[in-house]
């Protein structure tokens, strides 16, 4: 993110406050790294809750949140789930909207692009046969994902376009992450 020059509040953003944020890292590099984390605990068939509430990042525990956000996963009943909250590929697709948008709105705002509006729908195409260990030839996640913007701004769709590819999320999605999986039995 470049540095933001302006001042006062651009689209809800304090511009002065994320020149600062910039300016810290810049200086000190440890101030980049973050650590989030959830918990989750399986209450029953598809249904099962997490927790969000601490996190690491700039150089310190956070302890602003005195709640956590609690979030409950289930699958719908064509998937042999009570529909008790969206399932985890419908949350994959709440990351992503959520972050290309906030992404978007951030760096516009620090390069003084205004944005009145940003909608969003969303489309991801999953076959089955993955995961149900029916073919190993189909992936188990996603095929292919589709966003669909409805933004009304001063800047060129090209602007705005380049301003989603600072997204952490669909950096996730759009490249190999390595995840290590540990297992302790009781």
């Amino acid at each position: 993110m470049s540095q933001a020059t302006l001042s006062g509040v651009v689209n809800g953003v304090d511009v002065e406050r994320m020149g600062a944020t910039v300016q810290a890292v810049q200086q000190n590099s440890s101030l980049a790294s973050y650590q989030f984390r959830a918990a989750n605990r399986w209450i029953d068939g598809g249904h099962n809750r997490s927790t969000i509430q601490s996190f690491y990042g700039a150089g310190r525990e956070d302890s602003i949140r005195t709640k956590p956000f609690v979030l409950d996963a289930d699958e719908p009943p064509a998937l042999l789930g009570k529909d008790q909250g969206a399932n985890p590929v419908e949350y994959v697709l709440h990351a992503l909207a959520a972050c290309l948008t906030t992404s978007l709105v951030y760096h516009a705002a620090a390069r003084g692009i205004k944005v009145e509006s940003v909608e969003s729908k969303l489309e991801g195409d999953l076959d089955l046969r993955g995961f149900l260990g029916i073919s190993d030839q189909v992936r188990k996640g996603y095929q292919s994902v589709r966003v669909n913007f409805t933004i009304k701004s001063d800047a060129s769709a090209e602007q705005l376009e380049e301003l989603t590819k600072f997204s952490p999320v669909y950096d996730i999605l759009s490249n190999p992450v390595p995840v290590s999986i540990h297992i302790e039995s009781r």
